[in-house]
């Protein structure tokens, strides 16, 4: 008996298609059942917030969890980042899932049981400590991922990476640290992934998944610029070169840059001032002036641009009044640039996941994310998840690093259903 080739193919993606089904169809209920656990560790992690580079807790957690689960696991990397690799029972491609787990130097006001009362030292300075960011439910998604995905090993076609990230936030000034440093020590060495994934928690409908191909976070910047001046008594200015005087005329020069010399039609860009810092009594006009902030592009040539005009702005208005300015900028992370194919070919998973809170499109973010490294290694897609309480508009709702912060926490079971979906369909995609 003849049989057209063609038939066999279809009969064969139907039913490898059809076996993804059953596959995601076992797992829905275990994510159900699991929830109170992942709560659990998403309340123990927020009560012990750990900062950049000092996430000893933290990954100690994690690595005991993935232990325990009988995954291969890799500690040590970065400083305190954490790999596991679950290596399903049938050959295939690799997939990786991140989460990242520092927190902030935010003193929490959000009055839960859990609520942090943890304190550490942040540039010189007592800090508060918060998971502001919700990394502590990142974690706490992916450990969940990585349990229901285990109890399918026989079924998997390929190996999971799962990588706990340090540092997202920045590591402490001095220190390297994040997914730049995870890949400078070899994260991709032994098993490089073909595609990423990785969720973020941001204020939106409970549960709803939220995506867009390209640029959807932007690339990020720190800058500072050290204005000098020759100190004096401030009842004689004219005495010495004031650099209070130049920093305030700078300052609204940097801001029209922006506003005023870059193509805003062509990719949104922002330049905000965080620090000002200079002088140390009332009536002693100070020698320096230290400037600090951030800017954020979407497009490479606009951030050269914009740093190059800055640069020449500080060091001419300075010269102006007879001070000098010293400019420095150093890169935090690339364009968080979701694939288009990658990100297209996602879209059945994350609807699978998002079940009625669906998933919707988002406009680019100007916030910024480490994981944009990964992608520039290996096709990757970065998505949101909504975490507002039922009811709540996102104006209503804390925005992340607010130290009011907070998420509802039934939200999360659709993280984990999108990280387990994307893992299950990616390995056997054909």
């Amino acid at each position: 008996m003849r049989i057209c080739l063609s038939a066999l193919f279809c009969l064969s993606a139907c039913y490898a298609q059809a076996a993804t089904a059953d596959l995601k169809t076992a797992l829905e209920p275990q994510i159900s059942q699991l929830m109170p656990q992942i709560i659990n560790w998403r309340r123990d992690l927020h009560q012990h917030p750990e900062l950049s580079n000092r996430e000893f807790r933290t990954s100690e957690l994690v690595a005991k969890e993935l232990k325990k689960l009988g995954l291969e696991v890799q500690t040590g990397i970065a400083h305190t980042g954490v790999v596991g690799i679950l290596k399903g029972g049938k050959p295939g491609p690799v997939v990786a899932l991140r989460a990242d787990m520092d927190a902030l130097p935010v003193t929490e006001q959000v009055e839960v049981p859990f609520a942090s009362k943890a304190k550490a030292e942040f540039n010189g300075q007592q800090v508060g400590v918060m998971h502001a960011c919700g990394h502590d439910a990142h974690v706490a998604m992916l450990l969940g991922a990585a349990t229901v995905l285990k109890s399918q090993q026989k079924e998997l076609a390929g190996t999971v990476m799962f990588i706990f990230q340090p540092a997202e936030e920045g590591p402490p000034a001095g220190e390297e640290g994040g997914a730049a440093l995870m890949l400078k020590q070899g994260l991709f060495k032994k098993f490089k992934p073909d595609a990423i994934f990785g969720v973020h928690v941001w204020p939106g409908p409970s549960g709803q998944l939220q995506v867009k191909d390209e640029g959807i976070m932007a690339a990020a910047d720190s800058f500072e610029i050290k204005v000098k001046g020759v100190q004096v008594h401030g009842s004689s200015p004219w005495r010495g070169v004031d650099p209070v005087a130049v920093t305030g005329q700078l300052i609204t020069a940097l801001h029209q840059i922006p506003a005023r010399q870059l193509d805003v039609t062509k990719a949104p860009a922002v330049l905000s001032i965080g620090q000002v810092n200079g002088g140390v009594r009332w009536n002693i006009i100070p020698d320096q002036v230290t400037l600090g902030g951030t800017v954020r592009t979407f497009d490479p040539d606009m951030r050269e641009q914009l740093l190059s005009k800055m640069k020449h702005t500080a060091e001419h208005i300075a010269a102006a009044s007879g001070a000098s300015a010293e400019f420095s900028q150093r890169g935090f992370a690339a364009v968080t640039w979701n694939d288009v194919k990658l990100t297209q070919w996602a879209m059945p998973s994350l609807k699978w996941a998002g079940r009625d809170a669906g998933v919707a499109p988002i406009k680019p973010i100007t916030a910024s994310e480490d994981f944009s490294f990964y992608q520039q290694q290996v096709p990757g897609v970065f998505f949101f998840l909504g975490i507002n309480e039922p009811g709540v508009s996102v104006e209503k709702t804390a925005p992340n690093h607010s130290p009011f912060f907070k998420i509802h926490e039934p939200a999360m079971e659709n993280g984990v259903r999108a990280l387990t979906a994307l893992a299950v369909d990616f390995l056997d995609k054909k």
